[in-house]
């Protein structure tokens, strides 16, 4: 917004009280030995506070306060004013109003004359006088609003904005980087729904249909207080969904808000929003929308535009640049290209010229050469031919006749091992027939019918279909089979006695 002059702001005039504190306090010491031993009603107390505060208070002074709130209601509008110290801490506050019958004149003439409505948080030079209710308490009434006053005040900000930028090394922090090279891809933080939004995307999308460059929009409140934080988050927030998308940093960062009241300017004078700007890793390009009124953006941003159709002209007209700027490349290249290649066309014509007369005059001495190493090849070859054919055939007689001796020795060999093998054989035969007849003459001694005999019996279980060979088979009143030479008997076990070294002999591993 435009930045109020501090030299117009008004000296307001500090009326003295009609009685000052002496004198009040005097009077009230003549009239307390009256009052100590009297008994008043709350209203009747409250109702001689008024009359002293009307009475002490009865004209009008400039106050300076701050509005911490306002609200209205039935055309009357209601303050909570305060004054705060250095550190930020509260020292003073009490109720304001400003009555229906005096409001509209006051507020159109703050707005006509700041630019802005009349808010929250603002610094103000009000003319009260002060009013006192025995229900309602103390509250001053607001007669006039000096708007010069607050011009000043929030000039002063501006410039102290400025200063502290300044100094810690902001204020042009974002202007010292390069320019884009080329923009393919842009970050667009506005309003969501605004009018310079519409007029921004008409250009933009014709852009991006060619795939000339590519925009990323994201939409946050550009008036009222919480729209510098909104903004600092959508800016945020922009950055980090780009570099988790792309794994890079976009080409342009662009802020706009067109149109909208001059008022809404100051929204955006926001010291922690200027510094995030100006902070910012790539360019930022603002387009507020008003062509005469400054924000602390255009203060710290890379490039600054009165609109946002200058800011999506700018770069429109920075990429028919760069394309301009490639094309005139391109034709350079081409005709550095092709003196090149004439050049080098010209010299070619030459190095074969040259080639062609070295190589006849070679090939004509590499012919002579040649015809006489062929001949001296075809006689060597004849040489090595007949040579070889004798060769070769002194060396199949000879192994012609190696061949024989060492069929007639391999011969007489095979017979040798033939015999040899032959008599091994029948070695073996009548080795495994003695085997077997051994092996036989066991197996007929051990044979059940004549084991049994010879007196032993063999134990089965009731059924006869396993043969009980161990005491841990049995058990008291099992009925078990017993096999004899010639015949069986059914026998029941009335005890078992268990030899437990014969059971652990048995079961040790041999």
């Amino acid at each position: 917004m435009r930045k109020p002059n501090l030299s117009n702001i008004k000296q307001a005039k500090v009326l003295a009280p009609a009685k000052d504190l002496a004198t009040l306090e005097a009077e009230l010491a003549e009239q307390e030995d009256h009052l100590e031993d009297t008994v008043l009603r709350l209203s009747d107390y409250l109702s001689a506070v008024e009359m002293v505060i009307k009475q002490t208070f009865d004209h009008r002074v400039w106050v300076k306060a701050e509005i911490r709130n306002l609200s209205s209601k039935g055309g009357h509008y209601y303050f909570e004013l305060a004054e705060k110290d250095d550190d930020g801490k509260v020292v003073a506050s009490c109720r304001g109003n400003l009555w229906r019958f005096k409001a509209a004149r006051v507020l159109a003439k703050f707005e006509r004359a700041t630019g802005m409505p009349l808010e929250r948080d603002l610094t103000v030079l009000l003319k009260v006088s002060a009013g006192f209710h025995a229900q309602y308490g103390f509250s001053i009434t607001i007669e006039d609003i000096d708007p010069s006053y607050t011009l000043g005040d929030l000039a002063r900000q501006y410039a102290e904005m400025v200063d502290r930028l300044t100094g810690e090394g902001l204020l042009h922090l974002n202007q010292q980087l390069p320019a884009p090279f080329d923009i393919e891809h842009v970050l667009v933080i506005a309003p969501e729904k605004a009018a310079g939004l519409g007029d921004f995307q008409a250009d933009a999308n014709r852009l991006d249909s060619t795939g000339a460059c590519h925009f990323h929009y994201h939409s946050a409140t550009f008036q009222g207080n919480h729209a510098p934080a909104e903004i600092r988050q959508a800016i945020v927030s922009a950055q980090q969904q780009f570099y988790d998308t792309y794994q890079r940093l976009p080409d342009l960062l662009v802020i706009i808000r067109g149109g909208g009241a001059v008022g809404d300017l100051a929204y955006l004078n926001d010291y922690e929003l200027a510094a995030l700007v100006a902070e910012q890793p790539v360019p930022v390009w603002v387009g507020i929308g008003h062509e005469r009124d400054k924000v602390i953006l255009d203060e710290v941003a890379h490039t600054s535009f009165d609109t946002p159709s200058k800011v999506i002209a700018a770069i429109h007209s920075h990429l028919v640049k760069l394309v301009t700027q490639t094309l005139q490349y391109q034709a350079q290249i081409k005709q550095a290209a092709q003196r090149q290649l004439n050049t080098a066309e010209q010299q070619t014509a030459r190095q074969l010229s040259q080639i062609q007369s070295q190589t006849i005059g070679q090939l004509t001495a590499l012919r002579k050469d040649s015809d006489y190493a062929w001949r001296s090849i075809q006689q060597s070859a004849q040489r090595q031919v007949k040579q070889a054919v004798r060769l070769t055939a002194e060396r199949y007689t000879q192994t012609q006749t190696l061949a024989h001796q060492k069929l007639a020795k391999a011969a007489t060999n095979s017979k040798s091992y033939q015999e040899s093998i032959m008599q091994n054989a029948q070695q073996q035969i009548v080795q495994a027939q003695r085997d077997s007849e051994y092996l036989r003459d066991i197996v007929l001694l051990h044979r059940p019918s004549r084991v049994l005999k010879q007196g032993y019996t063999m134990l089965t279980d009731a059924r006869n279909k396993q043969i009980l060979t161990s005491s841990t088979q049995l058990y008291p009143e099992q009925t078990v089979n017993i096999i004899l030479k010639d015949g069986n008997a059914k026998a029941q076990i009335i005890d078992v006695n268990m030899d437990k070294k014969a059971i652990e002999t048995s079961d040790t591993p041999t």
